[in-house]
């Protein structure tokens, strides 16, 4: 059988498993699709009220028996139907397995007066990557279609511990090494804020999902921004943690036992406090006693008390930056960029201009780290269907580049932990020279706010904290405005990748689009970074964002 037709068919048993009675009649011409679930006649308003909700607020009242799994999962299952239907994000629904699995959680609370654990009767979305147990896991390879899992992933197996609910897994980009979603199964996934726009990638389909509220916690993967980015074009919160924090084993993956810079695993949600029940759900279910990979490290209350400490008493010391050396962003980045620092000062918090250290070398070295095997997992999994590349794979992993031997491997790991070691030297001469400790940097995540298909070029921003494997939480901040952000006709670029970045701004284009920041702090700092984005959040305004 052809590619084409096997793609076909994957994409049509995807539209089938959509019941009859949640299918949408006509498609809105409108290209923001935000207030469908309202207008749809599909969903009732106890269903709406429960897609709008936080996690933490469900869980709670899942716990309590006000509410149950089947109704909230219904109400999830129901905007995930519209959200496909609508954006394309889904390569996997399955509302039947999910309901049945809310019905037993239901069960269980009814005969025990107990639930099965934090996040009970939850449903939570997942990106594709994610293997469970008897569902197909295609990753946008058409070769792999038709290929049943055996088993879970390690985090799936702990979620279901900790009592939640599958319905969905959704779509992400061929190969996913690019920050756009699209691919030959199914095709492009789009923004539901604008289908003009971008949702980034590689877990795109969860930045859409969760965006659109067909998912209230989203789990993605992120090793060039493949979490942070979707949450930014999204005006999603999202948490790239470090390597051997959270579990990725048995995890499906491109290039997989490239082990120079690790993909890890983490949430997309609407707040901090739906975040931090996430990873504290996760972390009780001790992740270390099923991956090797993973520290044991409980979840730390005490790292985010210091940070409440630092609010009540002095408030927090905070670098920044709004350029790398080599893109600026975009006027509308400029802008929230700005907000921030200006919201912090007025705080009373202590922000100072950070200089980034060698991010033009470690952009270059993360660059070939991706390409290091010139592009021989990818493009043999390409060639094993005969379905095309997609066109932005020649952004991040070029075939005509040469693969490198292993002195060359033995080299770039040896520079990554040399770059690693001086960047945390820069951080102790600054906090020599300030007389405090520096608590996060305030830097761009992309270079644009969600920019339209096929645009996204530089990925500086998101990869060079990847190489440094330091946590990174993205805070949503505002929206472009063509009033505000004016395009600077003088600006004269940085270098070639500048003048390309530049070239894509039209302030009209762009006019609503989410623009968002990352928080960075040193590795393994989740709890301290996650408790200052939530500050940040606060405010903004943007802490509990409907």
């Amino acid at each position: 059988m052809s590619w084409e037709k096997i793609a076909a068919d994957k994409k049509a048993r995807i539209a089938a498993s959509i019941p009859q009675e949640w299918r949408i009649k006509s498609e809105p011409a409108e290209v923001s699709v935000m207030d469908y679930p309202k207008k749809s006649g599909i969903m009732t308003a106890e269903e709406l009220a429960i897609t709008q909700s936080s996690a933490t607020d469900l869980v709670a009242k899942l716990a309590q028996g006000q509410l149950t799994s089947v109704a909230v999962t219904t109400a999830f299952c129901k905007r995930a139907a519209l959200a496909h239907q609508l954006l394309n994000c889904s390569l996997e629904f399955f509302p039947e397995i999910a309901l049945a699995r809310a019905k037993e959680l239901d069960e269980h609370l009814q005969k025990t007066g107990k639930p099965v654990g934090p996040l009970h009767g939850l449903p939570i979305s997942l990106k594709d990557q994610f293997r469970i147990k008897g569902l197909e896991t295609s990753m946008g390879y058409v070769s792999w279609i038709g290929k049943y899992e055996e088993d879970n992933s390690f985090l799936v197996t702990l979620l279901l511990k900790a009592g939640a609910v599958f319905y969905v897994k959704t779509s992400v980009p061929q190969s996913l090494m690019v920050c756009e979603t699209v691919n030959n199964v199914i095709g492009r996934t789009v923004n539901p804020r604008n289908k003009n726009w971008s949702c980034g990638g590689s877990s795109g389909g969860e930045g859409a999902m969760v965006g659109f509220r067909g998912g209230i916690i989203g789990v993605g993967t992120d090793i060039g921004g493949s979490i942070r980015v979707p949450s930014a074009f999204n005006f999603l919160y999202g948490l790239r943690p470090s390597h051997g924090r959270l579990p990725y084993g048995k995890m499906a993956n491109s290039m997989e036992g490239q082990e120079t810079v690790h993909s890890v695993c983490g949430p997309l949600t609407h707040s901090v406090a739906d975040m931090r029940l996430f990873v504290a759900s996760v972390l009780a279910e001790e992740p270390w006693k099923y991956d090797s990979k993973v520290i044991p490290m409980p979840w730390r209350q005490a790292e985010a008390d210091i940070i409440k400490s630092k609010l009540s008493s002095g408030g927090l010391t905070l670098g920044y930056y709004n350029c790398d050396g080599n893109v600026l962003p975009h006027p509308p980045i400029l802008r929230g960029i700005e907000t921030v620092v200006s919201t912090l000062k007025k705080a009373s918090h202590t922000v100072f201009l950070w200089k980034p250290y060698k991010h033009d070398f470690a952009y270059d070295l993360i660059n070939g780290i991706y390409a290091s095997d010139g592009g021989t997992d990818i493009f043999s999994e390409l060639e094993a269907s005969g379905e095309p590349a997609i066109p932005n794979i020649k952004d991040l992993v070029n075939p005509s580049l040469p693969k490198i031997d292993m002195n060359e491997l033995w080299s770039s790991q040896l520079e990554k932990w040399t770059y690693q070691a001086e960047y945390l030297e820069q951080f102790r001469k600054v906090e020599e020279e300030i007389g405090r400790e520096i608590d996060a940097i305030i830097a761009p995540i992309t270079p644009t706010a969600a920019i339209r298909h096929n645009q996204f070029r530089y990925y500086g921003y998101a990869s060079v904290i990847n190489l440094l494997d330091f946590t990174s939480v993205v805070v949503p901040v505002t929206f472009a405005d063509k009033e505000l952000d004016k395009k600077n006709e003088a600006f004269k670029p940085l270098g070639e990748m500048d003048k390309i970045v530049q070239a894509e701004y039209d302030a009209e284009a762009y006019h609503g689009a989410p623009v968002a920041v990352q928080i960075v702090g040193r590795r393994l700092t989740e709890e301290r970074i996650m408790a200052i984005a939530e500050e940040i959040g606060k405010l903004l305004g943007n802490e509990v964002t409907p």
